[in-house]
């Protein structure tokens, strides 16, 4: 290693013990905004929903297909593993079931119907494991009977070893313009630790088929702090982005504690192999080798810095895009402060959110499949928010966005500045400890506070 990453120092402030236990103990952040008022019900959510939904800016609609071909060793997400003789059978299947669950939200929240969609996002499991006739049936379906718009962009993810050029011709033809994978390196033997059954010749192709194609937003995912990854490793991968012009790109930190812990995701119902403490020290025993807290943190600023010098903007944390093409469109319809508009997401891995409430959905399949066929909107638990919760996620939702949070918006919208109580004294003590730029105006986020913007509004805010 060159050097040590610049925020390490601040990491080892006595003041901020807090924030570097936070990382250390590696919950996902800044993703999904828990509530704080437990017991809170379904149909409070889909009330709140509906009150919001009323005369709506532009919405973010998913749809969860959780189809996976196999699992990986870091997943922690609700799949169903298809494979062999059946898998298009079962595949139609789980179209049929997000299809009837769709319905079912638009008959129980109507407004649905109507409220504009911003962006469209088709996320996974592999949804790019679905035949041909089956994405037409699921995006015609969507197009048809939600609100979308000349303005309304349509997303799909996928492994980019499914991402055939037919299966793209079909995406562009139903009105596609944006594809993810899930990447997450260029590197053949830390693919292999991962149990990512596609090579990075194939990561290569599906970029290249799709820029042949003609899609205007190519992204991907690279992890970072995976098995046996070196610091090496991460800057060859920041080349290989760099030299082949990929639009967009999620950097995300290796993250194994539970979702289920924090609310800060959506968790199936079995761990990830590699959240297991025996399987993780057996790896250790048999010679491989985990990175270095301090190790992950340099993988972090040679991506971040590397991006930003060739062209990148990051917004939100870790999602960056090439200059001029705007933040991630979804994200920002949710975070950024003058929008904070719903979010609804359709099938087994899905969480939906409003100003007033936030709801995951059943992730055991068959309580899913059962409340479906029963005819009920299959959310598993809701959460609301008070009225100060509200505001602290509005300003928490900001913040992640790297840019600086406005007073007069705050105002506008929750009767009292930035500078009153009880934020006055959260900025201020961030400002002393180097994290945030406080004026009259604005509070900005330095160097260090964006690198550890997740950890601020989850310990501090």
């Amino acid at each position: 290693m060159d050097h040590e990453p610049r925020v390490w120092a601040a990491l080892q402030d006595p003041a901020n013990a807090h924030l570097l236990d936070y990382v250390t103990e590696d919950p996902f952040g800044a993703h999904v905004f828990p509530g704080n008022v437990p017991g809170y019900g379904v149909e409070d959510f889909l009330d709140d929903l509906s009150d919001q939904l009323v005369g709506s800016a532009p919405i973010h609609l998913w749809s969860y297909i959780p189809t996976c071909a196999y699992k990986c060793r870091f997943c922690q997400y609700p799949v169903v593993l298809v494979k062999g003789g059946q898998a298009e059978e079962k595949l139609a299947r789980w179209v049929d079931w997000n299809i009837r669950e769709a319905e079912l939200w638009l008959r129980r929240v109507p407004e649905l119907a109507d409220a504009p969609v911003g962006e469209f996002n088709v996320f996974g499991g592999t949804p790019s494991l679905l035949p041909e006739k089956e994405i037409r049936r699921l995006l015609g379906f969507y197009q048809e009977n939600f609100g979308f718009t000349d303005e309304t962009t349509i997303r799909f993810e996928g492994d980019p070893s499914t991402f055939t050029p037919a299966k793209l011709d079909t995406l562009r033809e139903l009105g596609c313009t944006k594809l993810s994978s899930g990447v997450q390196s260029f590197d053949d033997n830390v693919l292999q630790e991962c149990g990512r059954e596609h090579t990075s010749q194939m990561c290569l192709d599906f970029v290249h088929n799709a820029q042949a194609a003609g899609f205007e937003w190519v992204s991907i995912d690279l992890m970072y702090g995976l098995l046996d990854q070196t610091v090496d490793s991460v800057k060859r991968d920041l080349d290989i982005v760099l030299e082949n012009e990929i639009t967009a790109l999620v950097c995300t930190k290796l993250h194994l504690k539970s979702y289920a812990e924090t609310r800060t995701g959506v968790a199936g119902e079995q761990p990830a192999p590699w959240q297991l403490p025996a399987y993780r020290e057996k790896l250790v025993q048999n010679g491989h080798r985990w990175p270095t807290l301090l190790e992950q943190y340099r993988m972090r600023e040679i991506l971040t810095d590397g991006l930003r010098a060739q062209g990148y903007t990051e917004h939100p944390t870790m999602y960056f895009a090439r200059d001029g093409l705007g933040p991630e469109k979804w994200k920002s319809i949710m975070v950024d402060q003058d929008k904070q508009e719903a979010e609804v997401a359709i099938g087994l891995g899905g969480s939906s959110s409003c100003r007033a409430s936030e709801a995951i959905t059943d992730v055991n399949w068959k309580n899913y499949a059962q409340a479906v066929d029963a005819g009920k909107v299959p959310l598993g638990s809701a959460t609301g928010f008070d009225e100060e919760a509200q505001e602290a996620r509005a300003i928490k939702m900001a913040l992640s966005t790297l840019r600086p949070v406005r007073d007069d918006l705050h105002r506008a919208r929750y009767g009292r500045s930035l500078h009153d109580s009880p934020w006055k004294e959260k900025f201020e003590s961030l400002a002393e400890r180097g994290f945030a730029v406080v004026d009259a105006d604005e509070v900005t986020l330095t160097d260090n506070g964006e690198v550890l913007v997740e950890a601020v509004i989850n310990t501090e805010l």
